[in-house]
């Protein structure tokens, strides 16, 4: 991939990106279509489905920040194109994990032999399931040896709650219908899911975004825009995420489980975790940011420090949209009060999890913060 150098302009540059997206994307496109319907077929095409994920992406992160380099109305027409079929893509993936991620927790929360471990969900696909990740924050390493964490105060807890340690007899009793509840809802949600993208597969609003990236394969839209320099415009994608960041309490971030999200999430507030918006607004700004980067490295070399604050927001999303989607089963109509016990408990964990994510990204910006200062 071409890189800055004497030799090269700024369209050299981007051109040889874009396309070197565009075809990935294309590749991918070609091994989904070709994947078979086994098992192993079934692998490859999740796998194919990402990594088309990823390039319309990087491709849709391109046009927003390089936006003055490219044709204006070609640009402003694809981008919104590409973020409707990556987010239509990223669904099943996403309610797969979720159930995986809640039903551990229930798991690792009662400790009911009734509440299967995450490897024993059929639903979740081998490639969809990764093991808990614990970044060492004070909360994991109590989960992990067993003991040193009180449950979450949860209103309206039922009585026989064991103070002495060990998961309370109403969270034992109500693990497993929550754990089978959740399964029915978010299975119904994946298969929706999964339906939706073959449909959109098979869309002519699809083809029309394939063959938009097959022409930017070959040739790349640029326009006379008198720039010469891509640097000004990947550092503005810099400074859009610090002035994010910026926004963010982090000097409350810095206090590991102040309990911010727990409250808001147990707030009447029609839309509790609102809160939330500022923190996904910085994670989408933060990937602005490094596929600026791979523009002008010419690859995809990560720095760590943003990888691992990257990591963390990660965690905060999918942390925030299981607690969401616990509340959501939690208000299901008619259920047992052990259920929605369950439920709740199993809600205020992944609000602790939203803060331990807060915390960690904190820490992960404080060294990058740190590291661009000896610079």
């Amino acid at each position: 991939m071409a890189q800055l150098n004497h030799e090269t302009t700024t369209g050299d540059v981007l051109s040889a990106y874009l396309q070197n997206q565009a075809t990935e994307f294309l590749r991918s496109l070609r091994l989904h279509r070709e994947s078979s319907t086994d098992a192993q077929g079934a692998e490859e095409s999740l796998e194919a489905a990402r990594a088309l994920r990823r390039a319309a992406r990087r491709i849709g992160g391109t046009l927003h920040t390089f936006r003055p380099l490219l044709d204006q109305e070609w640009a402003a027409g694809l981008r919104p194109e590409l973020a409707w079929l990556s987010g239509t893509l990223a669904r099943e993936h996403a309610y797969g994990t979720r159930l995986e991620r809640l039903l551990d927790a229930l798991h690792r929360l009662s400790g009911a032999p009734g509440v299967p471990a995450p490897a024993d969900v059929a639903t979740v696909p081998a490639a969809g399931r990764r093991s808990a990740r614990r970044w060492g924050s004070p909360r994991s390493s109590a989960a992990e040896s067993g003991g040193g964490w009180a449950q979450p105060a949860t209103p309206g807890a039922p009585p026989g709650a064991n103070e002495q340690g060990g998961a309370p007899r109403g969270l034992t009793v109500g693990a497993a219908k929550a754990a089978a509840l959740l399964e029915r809802q978010l299975t119904l949600a994946r298969t929706r899911a999964h339906s939706t993208a073959l449909q959109a597969f098979g869309s002519s609003r699809f083809h029309a975004v394939a063959d938009n990236v097959a022409v930017l394969a070959s040739e790349v839209p640029l326009r006379n825009s008198g720039i010469d320099d891509l640097k000004p415009l990947a550092a503005k994608a810099g400074e859009d995420l610090a002035d994010a960041v910026a926004a963010l309490p982090l000097g409350q971030a810095g206090h590991p489980y102040n309990a911010e999200a727990l409250t808001h999430g147990l707030s009447a507030d029609p839309a509790p975790e609102a809160q939330d918006a500022p923190w996904l607004r910085a994670r989408a700004l933060l990937r602005l940011h490094r596929y600026a980067q791979e523009v002008l490295s010419g690859g995809p070399g990560e720095d760590l420090r943003l990888a691992d604050a990257g990591d963390a927001l990660d965690r905060h999303r999918e942390a925030a949209d299981a607690a969401s989607a616990a509340a959501t089963a939690a208000r299901t109509p008619r259920i047992a009060p052990a259920t929605a016990y369950a439920l709740g408990v199993l809600h205020a964990d992944q609000r602790h999890e939203v803060e331990a994510a807060r915390f960690a990204f904190h820490q992960a910006w404080l060294r990058e913060t740190e590291a661009a200062s000896t610079r």
